[in-house]
């Protein structure tokens, strides 16, 4: 093997390097400058949410400082929405099962029509 041979097959050799090389960094800046730009719109997020926290903070009052009576008449108004509602879905439930168990063959004589004939 001639002694220039040698010297093509390092010269890609680097040449490859350098390009692969090359490639790698330019991923990277690009990951770098969407990293940097998700981080600028987190900020932004954090700043928003900093904001309104301190908002609800503001207008926070604990329980413990609160009455006795309003609070005893809030949880039995809560108590009474919340049975009021599952009573409500209690009936819908009931009467769903009903149009399923309870249904009249002669009122929809088209869905039932292979119950009515008599053979």
């Amino acid at each position: 093997m001639p002694w220039w041979s040698w010297l093509v097959i390092w010269t890609v050799l680097v040449l490859g390097l350098l390009g692969e090389l090359a490639y790698f960094a330019w991923s990277l800046f690009r990951k770098v400058v969407a990293a940097g730009r998700e981080a600028a719109a987190l900020m932004d997020k954090a700043e928003v949410l900093s904001q309104r926290a301190e908002e609800l903070h503001d207008s926070f009052e604990p329980a413990v400082l609160a009455d006795v009576d309003v609070l005893r008449a809030e949880r039995e108004q809560h108590l009474t929405e919340r049975a009021y509602a599952r009573q409500a879905r209690r009936d819908a439930r009931v009467r769903r099962g009903r149009l399923l168990v309870d249904v009249d063959p002669a009122t929809v004589p088209d869905r039932f029509a292979h119950l009515l004939r008599r053979t």
